[in-house]
């Protein structure tokens, strides 16, 4: 896989006292803002394509990309209104120009190993691929359950205390194709309307990587990424 989809259009309401009037992902860490940390990573694992799902603020993200002249393969979906997680994705995957792209949020640095995930992606011709990171001993995410056969999703659970489970991680492999043919309203949630009615089709499975987890979106994790981030 060589083509991402960055979700970088978030409010970032919970981070408002420490990062004010700033699109979430433009947080500064160490002086670079964090979605330039996601960007280094997913460089790193062979993505050379980026297409960012703007809303809040694009104009902020627009001008640092242009002025950062890194000669980045870098292209714009913008939202007119707010479309939801699936909606932007949606709109995003029209700007794309491959069958199977990467697609994750702006404001969590999950450092995938994205080759071994486009392997299990695409041996099990898989519409998407959910990145399941181990945790333990939490309460702010849901957690996912696998059919330990064929890797393929077979329960979410709602948000409440875990001793241990998989979290979705937020970073995906997505068929294209399939992911549009579903004829999704314009506006959704990718979580809800989309993985969450479709997976018992059986056709999205979970690559379980434990890697180096991070989600800014609220001020505890934001100053713990500032220490851990250079």
């Amino acid at each position: 896989m060589k083509e991402a989809i960055i979700l970088a259009g978030g409010l970032g309401t919970r981070l408002r006292a420490a990062v004010p009037e700033l699109p979430k992902c433009m947080a500064p860490i160490n002086g670079k803002p964090f979605i330039a940390y996601v960007i280094d990573h997913l460089q790193q694992q062979g993505i050379e394509r980026f297409i960012l799902s703007l809303g809040y603020k694009s104009e902020v993200l627009i001008d640092y990309f242009q002025q950062l002249a890194s000669g980045l393969d870098i292209h714009y979906a913008i939202e007119k209104e707010p479309l939801g997680t699936g909606g932007a994705i949606q709109l995003a995957c029209h700007k794309t120009m491959t069958e199977n792209v990467v697609v994750t949020n702006g404001d969590t640095l999950f450092k995938v190993n994205i080759p071994a995930l486009a392997h299990l992606h695409l041996l099990q011709k898989s519409d998407c691929t959910l990145s399941l990171k181990p945790m333990k001993n939490f309460e702010r995410y849901g957690v996912v359950e696998l059919n330990s056969s064929n890797h393929t999703i077979s329960l979410f659970k709602e948000k409440q205390f875990y001793t241990q489970g998989y979290i979705n991680g937020g970073l995906y492999a997505l068929k294209v194709n399939a992911f549009l043919e579903k004829k999704l309203p314009e506006r959704f949630s990718f979580e809800k309307d989309y993985l969450e009615k479709y997976y018992t089709d059986g056709n999205m499975v979970g690559s379980i990587q434990d890697e180096y987890f991070i989600d800014i979106g609220i001020p505890e994790d934001y100053n713990r990424a500032k220490n851990e981030l250079v």
